[in-house]
């Protein structure tokens, strides 16, 4: 199956320009396809924000990457532990460095999921 990744041109000024095209706000990618996504800082995030990660499962997400904002912060427990228990990999990194790894992995045409908070 084809895939067609959106890539992360740029980041900054509250939002993202996906494959050349801006959008405001944080963004949520799953299964290639993005939306926005309410998340607006690292407090706010719960395991219900990333029910459309879990939704998809371990069958298209083989990692989530985590942009937690402008610096590195360790997500809620309660996200960590609920991503283990689903069985999806993940790492938690600041903004900038996420989507520089989620460009990567896909290239590399991994299954990647990115939850990215705007920063």
């Amino acid at each position: 199956m084809a895939r067609d990744a959106p890539s992360i041109d740029a980041y900054g000024d509250g939002g993202f320009r996906l494959s050349g095209e801006r959008r405001e706000g944080s963004v949520l990618i799953v299964a290639d396809e993005p939306r926005s996504w309410p998340v607006a800082r690292l407090e706010e995030l719960t395991l219900a924000a990333l029910q459309p990660v879990l939704a998809a499962g371990r069958a298209e997400v083989e990692v989530l990457v985590l942009g937690v904002g402008a610096r590195n912060a360790l997500p809620p427990r309660e996200v960590r532990d609920g991503l283990a228990r689903a069985g999806i990999g993940f790492e938690f990194l600041d903004t900038p460095a996420a989507a520089k790894l989620y460009n990567l992995l896909t290239a590399e045409g991994r299954r990647v999921a990115a939850a990215l908070i705007a920063i």
